[in-house]
């Protein structure tokens, strides 16, 4: 008898594996294994409309229960995966269950990178990971006097506009000297960071924090290495986060910032395949190795996994791409712009719709577009095909780009 698929990790992509394997006809037993009590859900909701009240559980998840028994997937809720035998084909829990499997993939996501600094385990220090930690911090917000987020990324900068949606005061302190500054241009840090700075946001950079300062346990100040003392009755910290692969380490698999695979999912060891973002992958677009971020990252190499488990061989090469909401405004990325050379600007800032086209040796390598969906979409099929696009076709703004797919 086979014993099928175990799936360790109840995220995005732990749960495209599952279900893109029962879509292609895998008849074996396939077993999810989720250290969280929840079925599989979308977590980037957390910063966005569920932390605002704007969408319930329900919807959160990518699929009702019902599916998962109707599918034969079976899910180990609230149990964690303690080791790997590869020689033995054998999961172990925590709960001391055993688990056999003809093939083994890793999806053990992420986890918050901790500020190391004294006071972080003062009462009103929080992290936004799980459901959990959305639900706790919408309620903190809703009684904060003054709240503080510390990192100007993603996270930070989306949950600070949500504090301000929900009508609570915020600072955000940046380490760096611009907000995002390791992932998009100047020119739309500072359109972020004016955008924020209008609705209310006091947006620090360069920020370097010494300590956080609190009373009867709970925080009451973030203190500056310059001395600078900033009030706070909840902090947020956002300063991203580190892959998950010690199991994979204890196995003996080959790790550098992520699980190693081919651009298959397999890993260094026999039956074991990985995806999301606890892989570091090949990939065209980076040049290199790269771990990702990213939903449409864990969604494609998921179901790259699942192919190479059927027999198939369908490389993953998918443009990655990535999105950001705050307020209103929305930010689309195509592409990976490091190591870029040049960067060139379509449109008009001032507007609130413009793209910052990215080039290396005359090459288009990137798009980030702020409330401009049609040259983001457009961006997918000009870096997926590898279409020759010049500077100055990309900053003119009467030139097609649509028509220059493919030619």
């Amino acid at each position: 008898m086979s014993e099928g698929v175990v799936i360790i990790g109840g995220g995005q992509a732990g749960f495209q594996v599952a279900a893109s394997l029962r879509a292609e006809g895998y008849a074996e037993p396939i077993r999810l294994i989720a250290a969280e009590k929840h079925p599989p859900y979308q977590r980037p909701p957390l910063s966005k409309a569920f932390l605002l009240g704007k969408m319930d559980k329900a919807r959160l998840l990518f699929r009702q229960p019902a599916f998962y028994e109707a599918q034969a997937i079976d899910l180990f809720l609230g149990e964690r995966a303690e080791a790997i035998d590869p020689a033995a084909r054998t999961v172990r829990t925590a709960s001391g269950r055993t688990l056999t499997y003809d093939r083994l993939v890793l999806a053990t996501g992420t986890r918050v990178r901790p500020l190391p600094v004294a006071g972080t385990g003062l009462g009103g220090v929080v992290y936004l990971r799980t459901i959990e930690e959305s639900e706790a911090l919408a309620e903190r917000i809703a009684a904060a006097g003054r709240v503080v987020v510390i990192g100007g990324g993603f996270i930070g900068l989306e949950v600070a506009a949500a504090v301000r949606m929900l009508g609570r005061p915020v600072t955000v302190l940046e380490a760096a000297d611009r907000p995002m500054g390791r992932v998009v241009a100047p020119v739309i840090s500072r359109f972020f960071a004016d955008l924020h700075r209008e609705r209310g946001v006091e947006l620090i950079v360069n920020a370097r924090i010494a300590r956080l300062e609190g009373e009867d346990g709970r925080v009451r100040t973030v203190v500056m290495e310059d001395g600078t003392r900033h009030p706070a009755d909840l902090v947020v910290i956002g300063i991203g986060v580190v892959p998950n692969v010690e199991l994979a380490q204890a196995a003996g698999l080959a790790c550098a910032d992520g699980i190693v695979v081919d651009e298959h999912g397999r890993t260094s060891a026999p039956f074991i395949h990985a995806a999301g973002e606890c892989t570091s992958h090949p990939s065209r677009f980076a040049g290199g190795r790269v771990r990702l971020e990213s939903v449409q990252n864990a969604v494609d190499q998921a179901k790259a996994v699942a192919a190479a488990i059927l027999g198939r061989d369908e490389p993953y090469d998918a443009v990655p791409w990535f999105w950001s909401d705050q307020y209103e405004i929305k930010l689309q990325m195509v592409g990976i712009s490091r190591g870029h050379d040049r960067e060139v600007v379509r449109g008009d800032p001032a507007s609130g719709r413009f793209s910052v086209f990215y080039f290396k040796d005359g090459r288009l390598i990137a798009i980030d577009s702020v409330n401009r969906p049609s040259d983001h979409m457009t961006g997918r099929k000009l870096l997926a095909t590898g279409t020759s696009l010049t500077p100055a076709e990309a900053a003119d703004g009467a030139f097609d780009l649509k028509a220059a797919v493919g030619r």
